[in-house]
């Protein structure tokens, strides 16, 4: 089985219509958190979706920074509530796990 490679970029999501269901089914695309998108990499389509979405070509390690530095907030946030909030509850329907780190792949 080949390998897959990807490339990374950041783009702002407008909402309906900036990953369209052609699209989402042509490239698989992911997304993460401070607006990183993961595509395939060496992909005419992946690179026409870029371009049409106004994105802004990321190294792995560019990317890999920028979810870092959201999933560090996010969890400062989290670690921010207090014990008794029903949000760290997790028999509650407001419980809201710690986020998780994230690890990009190439």
């Amino acid at each position: 089985m080949a390998h897959k490679t990807y490339q990374y970029c950041v783009a702002e999501n407008w909402g309906k219509g900036f990953i369209t269901h052609n699209d989402s089914r042509k490239l698989n695309i992911l997304s993460f958190p401070g607006n990183v998108f993961r595509v395939p990499a060496h992909n005419q389509d992946a690179n026409r979706w870029i371009a049409g979405v106004a994105g802004t070509h990321k190294t792995l390690s560019e990317a890999q920074a920028i979810v870092d530095a959201e999933v560090t907030q996010a969890q400062s946030d989290w670690d921010a509530i207090p014990e008794d909030d029903d949000r760290k509850n997790s028999g509650h329907p407001l419980y809201e796990p710690r986020p998780a780190d994230i690890t990009l792949e190439e």
